[in-house]
């Protein structure tokens, strides 16, 4: 039988571990043939081979986010393999230390700086150009509470989620009118990943719901399709 998304093609950050190998192992159970992107090369392999054994199709492509060129590297490895990206999911995130505005790290600081908005502005142009290819490209970025409302000891972090909301926000008002790429934002809510431990270690992970129901979430909006500029939180 013929998979609902046996021809789209996927590229996903963050794909090993976490939400984002959720979401590339539900969007291969879709059909997608799933571009794997982190630094992990050993983890990106792990989740390709589960795809593999599940019958499904991956790539694998290392990739340092914070990088000069890396992303550039990147779009051009994969235009030069595919003439369309049908789905972008950004789910690779820096999580600083949490700590009062005026102790702030400087250099955690710069990575999230680097990771969660700098690397997003770079994937947006470089991409741009394979997204409007598709049919109906479709962005999916992963943003935080702590981005819209703010929390004591997460300015950090949510400082940089704020911003990332905006470019996201800011670039589906762009290509709204001019194309079909549509853009939505997801809150995934308390999910059991490596970053939640770090943030609440003294949590139950059994407590909060695993990252599976995310990318099963995402996988359920392609196929319903949505609005642009599409907001929701997954509880």
């Amino acid at each position: 039988m013929t998979k609902p998304l046996h021809d789209k093609l996927a590229l996903v950050t963050g794909a090993s571990k976490g939400i984002g190998a959720a979401t590339a192992l539900a969007l291969a159970e879709a059909g997608t043939h799933v571009v794997l992107t982190s630094r992990d090369v050993r983890a990106l392999e792990a989740v390709e081979d589960r795809i593999h054994d599940a019958g499904g199709a991956s790539t694998i492509a290392p990739v340092d986010l914070g990088e000069s060129d890396g992303i550039a590297r990147l779009a051009s490895a994969i235009a030069s393999r595919w003439d369309k990206l049908d789905i972008l999911v950004i789910s690779a995130a820096y999580l600083p230390a949490l700590t009062p505005v005026t102790q702030i790290d400087g250099k955690q600081f710069s990575q999230a700086v680097t990771t969660n908005l700098l690397a997003t502005q770079a994937l947006l142009a470089n991409f741009d150009p394979l997204l409007k290819r598709a049919e109906a490209g479709r962005v999916i970025g992963l943003t935080s509470s702590v981005g819209k409302d703010p929390r004591a000891y997460w300015s950090a972090y949510g400082a940089t989620k704020a911003a990332f909301d905006n470019l996201l926000d800011s670039y589906a008002q762009e290509v709204e009118k001019i194309g079909n790429v549509r853009v939505a934002v997801l809150d995934p809510g308390a999910t059991r990943t490596a970053m939640r431990a770090k943030a609440y270690p003294g949590e139950d992970p059994k407590t909060v719901k695993g990252p599976e129901v995310v990318g099963n979430r995402i996988v359920e909006l392609l196929l319903n399709d949505y609005p642009t500029r599409h907001r929701e939180r997954v509880e």
